[in-house]
């Protein structure tokens, strides 16, 4: 296995980072020892390029053979920001999911590459809190502009009140969309079919890999399609029972322990 990892992808939040939202001296070290044997080293997030700069420069993955899967797989960019691969809402779709939001009182901000258009709700959204690389713009829905991209929606909002509402979403709504939590108080909307795998589908065809060849590792439910679709697929030591369940391997370790290094040493080097 070990000669057949090309690839290693890594999620963001509750893997890479440590709780304090940064990326440990081990972490950094193995994926440069990765990258100088020739294995690409892909970050695969819900957010936009924008919101990931200060971990790639961390990383020195900013040159044009450097690749990232945004918006959990709505978009496949080289990180100097050319755009691989894009899928994303229409306007149509976008007022299903706030009407949607609506009824069940939970927040509803629209991302369109780096701008989140806040729209009013009955509860106020938490997720500027989660991303202060973006622009945060407050506004009624019926003046979202029409005429832009709408990459992903977002809920995000106290836990247990979030977790309640996603029992009550119909389940229309999740044969039309990818719905999905990433933490533990943020819900997120994707276009059918859009997700951490399609993404990485669309990159390995760029680079002329296989599943087979890519190492995924994760731990939360939008992980969930890459850890299944790769070739190896990591559960981190702290991820969700659901990723665990679908992982050819769960690590001993959690995020604050060093997980990817010490799976990157076992598996790649």
């Amino acid at each position: 296995m070990t000669n057949k990892i090309k690839l290693v992808a890594l999620d963001l939040d509750g893997t890479l980072l440590n709780s304090s939202k940064e990326i440990s001296r081990e972490n950094i070290e193995a994926i440069d020892a990765a990258r100088n044997k020739g294995v690409d080293v892909v970050l695969t997030t819900g957010r936009p390029l924008i919101a990931i700069q200060p971990f790639l420069k961390r990383l020195n993955m900013l040159d044009f053979d450097d690749y990232s899967v945004t918006f959990n797989g709505g978009l496949v960019q080289r990180n100097t920001g050319q755009i691989l691969s894009k899928k994303s809402f229409s306007y149509e779709e976008v007022e299903e999911i706030k009407f949607l939001t609506s009824r069940l009182d939970i927040p509803c901000d629209i991302l369109s590459e780096e701008k989140v258009f806040v729209t009013k709700s009955p509860r106020v959204s938490e997720y500027e809190t989660l991303n202060k690389l973006l622009t945060f713009i407050k506004m009624d829905f019926n003046d979202v502009p029409r005429e832009v991209v709408y990459n992903k929606i977002v809920s995000c909002t106290e836990r247990e009140f979030l977790d309640e509402s996603l029992k009550r979403i119909p389940d229309e709504f999740f044969s039309r969309f990818e719905i999905f939590k990433t933490q533990a108080k943020l819900l997120e909307f994707m276009p059918k079919g859009i997700n951490k795998a399609y993404g990485l589908t669309q990159l390995i065809g760029q680079l002329d890999l296989q599943p087979e060849n890519v190492m995924a590792m994760g731990d939360e439910a939008n992980d969930l399609s890459m850890i299944a679709w790769a070739g190896f697929g990591v559960a981190m030591g702290n991820a969700v029972d659901s990723v665990k369940e679908q992982a050819n391997i769960i690590s001993s370790l959690t995020n604050d322990q060093n997980a990817v290094a010490d799976m990157i040493e076992k598996y790649v080097l």
